[in-house]
């Protein structure tokens, strides 16, 4: 198991020479950058039709997400768009289209990867097969929030027979979280599930989707830590500190996502 470990190390150093993977991070970064947006119009439109808002959301980036990082993602989050205009399917369309370039990033990775460094078809088609996916990503997403939005209503229904109230909040408090980490989880597996055109086994997957679930848990604490702690970007960057913090934290992600597609190979 050692001898196969160190091989498997000296293997992923070997893949990542290739000059393909030098700067897919830093793409990938930017483009979730300009995806944030479009991303927050089709999710709250999706949302909308259930009246849930992003609430839980902001909670999550409140707990876990260090101050800069967070006070730009939050601004986000509360200056969506609201009124008819983004009820517009030519505007989720287009938004679906903008948000999905950091899936499109991945997917080439991803392809490159399993493929051995073989092409794997037209600009376009790529294209189109991304915002696909990422129209999938996001009713994902969604699922995922309803189910933390109304899964103490669902463990009521289910249970409430059985169990006295008092009983199911408290239960349901100590469900919420766990559930929300194997939702998490499932979200990560999904992605690397369905990005490449060849089609792997779920079990082919699974070790690539640990390492970088937990690889993305890692970096988010141990980046707050040291953007609370151990670097100001104010000194250097003055009112676009934030912006820098979360395009690091950006590219950060998308090292561990790469990695975890490396790891699977």
């Amino acid at each position: 198991m050692k001898s196969r470990f160190l091989h498997m190390i000296l293997l992923g150093i070997k893949q990542f020479r290739d000059p393909y993977y030098q700067g897919f991070a830093a793409q990938m970064a930017f483009y979730i950058l300009l995806s944030l947006v479009p991303t927050l119009i089709v999710l709250t439109q999706i949302l909308g039709i259930l009246e849930i808002s992003m609430d839980i959301l902001m909670e999550w980036i409140d707990l876990y997400v260090a101050p800069k990082m967070a006070n730009t993602l939050l601004g986000v989050l509360k200056a969506r768009p609201m009124g008819a205009a983004t009820s517009n399917i030519i505007m989720i369309i287009m938004a679906l289209w903008a948000s999905s370039r950091a899936q499109f990033s991945l997917m080439r990775i991803a392809n490159y990867t399993y493929s051995s460094g073989q092409t794997t078809g037209s600009f376009f088609r790529e294209r189109v097969r991304s915002i696909k996916t990422m129209a999938l990503t996001l009713f994902t997403i969604a699922f995922v929030v309803i189910i933390l939005v109304y899964g103490k209503v669902i463990l009521q229904l289910v249970m409430g027979a059985l169990i006295e109230g008092t009983m199911i909040d408290a239960l349901w408090t100590w469900v919420r979280w766990p559930l929300a980490g194997a939702l998490y989880f499932l979200l990560v597996s999904y992605l690397y599930y369905v990005l490449p055109y060849d089609k792997l086994g779920y079990r082919e997957i699974l070790p690539g989707a640990c390492f970088g679930a937990v690889g993305m848990l890692v970096v988010t604490i141990c980046y707050s830590a040291y953007a609370n702690h151990a670097v100001n970007y104010d000194i250097i960057y003055g009112s676009l500190a934030s912006i820098v913090a979360l395009m690091f934290w950006f590219y950060f992600l998308a090292w561990a996502l790469g990695l975890g597609i490396v790891f699977n190979k």
